[in-house]
């Protein structure tokens, strides 16, 4: 056997594990980027969702005569992160809701906003809680007078 051939292939064996050392720590980098970004999109997904749920009440409360419990309740249901003590619904002029005789049509804006909201990421190792940002919509009443205002009623 030829002994610069022994040594050529010796040579190749540690180039090899080297190389198995290289991709070892350039894949933990790359699955960690991965994961961070996984995490970052479904955290976004879950800021979205609740701005959809609560344009969506907001919507409710604006069409239907529901009172503020209704409409935390189905805001809520849309996203089950959020509970109710997250929700806020108030109605301008301040006091007009109060009258159920009126049934809330004096009032001319409905403000529906969702505070405190944490969401908890999963990446292993590393447990982020994120606070969501402040939300809110105001729209201005359409029909606070009727409790059949279509299917978004029921």
């Amino acid at each position: 056997m030829n002994p610069h051939a022994l040594r050529i292939s010796s040579r190749q064996r540690r180039q090899g594990g080297a190389a198995m050392v290289e991709f070892a720590v350039v894949a933990a980098v790359f699955c960690t980027l991965l994961i961070g970004a996984f995490e970052f999109a479904r955290v976004l997904y879950y800021w979205n969702t609740a701005s959809e749920a609560l344009r969506l009440g907001t919507r409710t409360a604006v069409v239907c005569d529901a009172d503020a419990s209704v409409i935390k309740t189905r805001v809520s249901g849309l996203l089950p992160l959020l509970a109710s003590s997250n929700v806020n619904v108030s109605y301008s002029p301040s006091g007009c809701d109060s009258d159920p005789s009126t049934a809330r049509s004096t009032c001319t804006f409905v403000t529906v906003s969702v505070t405190n909201v944490s969401v908890r990421t999963m990446i292993p190792f590393l447990p982020l809680t994120l606070t969501m940002p402040p939300l809110t919509t105001t729209l201005p009443r359409e029909s606070l007078a009727t409790s059949t205002g279509g299917s978004v009623c029921q």
